[in-house]
């Protein structure tokens, strides 16, 4: 258990707004207004408190490839108390793992390690065995990502407002090749998906006419995709856990589609391992947690379970490197 966020849970209103954000990162204010029923200054006013004090970020990212996560190493290491932040202060300074989290025990740290070339990872194979403060090191392999935290959607809207929130996606034959421009265009937007095209002009050197054009197509393409990225504590969710199950192979499938469509859901995966399925999932309290595990998962073929509480968010995409506590009740 650990203290609750300063920070006070968000209205209703500000949690439609985070909702229409997730429909479209680049939601004008009066667009947003219009559909959700609320007054312009008002969107603009909330809008801006909420990306001020960094409750909520829109990331502009160019559109995944297929099957990129497949492939990537889930870490689950043990650590010597006392040693945890050195171990994580390592892990978090390397590019190719953009996840860690200690959990609520403080002794084991969970992290994502991206797939990279060569014959094996020597992270986990040379490094983390021979350090001193590491007791044990377990890895599974990702086959199949059903949902990540990109896909997860806040239950606020009903489907008429996101539907009509939702751009329209163009039909195109065969998939955009990005050329400098578009990628200049989108990395200007990596940290902020709301930048103006003026300032993205100003940023990148590039006409604004020129931006505005691009930007339209590429969104419309889906060659430039928003994520918004919010604290679930502000959402009122205190309980961050990873839960690990068992699921025999002809289930693995179905069982894994079910569950990314949790709305508690802000990931889901398919993996190597006796527990070969890992969902994760943002709950408003310890009683929710225990409904969604002996409710929600039951109809599933689940043969076993291990949940692991997550008491410390160190990186995050979208939040970087630093420490967020993660209150349970």
């Amino acid at each position: 258990m650990s203290q609750k966020t300063a920070l006070p849970p968000l209205s209703d209103r500000d949690r439609r707004l985070i909702a229409a954000l997730q429909c479209d990162g680049r939601v004008t204010a009066e667009r947003a207004a219009a559909v959700l029923g609320y007054g312009v200054r008002d969107v603009h006013r909330r809008l801006k408190a909420m990306t001020g004090d960094g409750s909520v970020r829109v990331l502009g990212r160019p559109a995944p490839r297929t099957g990129t996560d497949a492939g990537a190493m889930l870490l689950r290491i043990r650590v010597l108390r006392g040693k945890i932040d050195v171990i994580t202060a390592g892990l978090a300074a390397r590019a190719d793992i953009p996840f860690i989290d200690v959990t609520a025990g403080g002794d084991e740290i969970s992290a994502v390690l991206l797939p990279s070339p060569g014959p094996s990872h020597q992270l986990v194979f040379q490094k983390l065995p021979v350090t001193n403060a590491v007791t044990s090191v377990a890895t599974q392999t990702v086959l199949h990502v059903f949902a990540d935290s990109s896909d997860w959607r806040l239950d606020a809207l009903t489907q008429d407002e996101r539907a009509a929130l939702t751009p329209a996606v163009a039909q195109h034959d065969t998939a955009r090749i990005l050329d400098e421009t578009d990628e200049a265009i989108i990395a200007a937007l990596e940290e902020d998906g709301r930048l103006p095209a003026a300032a993205v002009a100003e940023h990148t050197a590039i006409a604004e006419s020129t931006v505005r054009r691009r930007l339209a197509t590429l969104l419309s393409q889906r060659s430039l995709t928003t994520e918004v990225v919010v604290d679930p504590r502000r959402l009122g969710m205190d309980v961050d856990a990873n839960i690990w199950m068992e699921v025999p192979p002809d289930h693995l499938d179905e069982t894994g589609r079910a569950l990314a469509a949790h709305p508690s859901v802000h990931g889901a995966m398919a993996t190597t391992g006796k527990a070969n399925l890992c969902v994760a999932v943002w709950l408003r309290d310890a009683e929710h947690l225990y409904r969604f595990l002996t409710r929600d998962l039951s109809g599933h073929a689940i043969t076993g379970t291990e949940t692991v509480l997550i008491g410390r968010a160190v990186k995050r995409p979208g939040r970087g490197q630093h420490h967020q506590n993660r209150p349970h009740k």
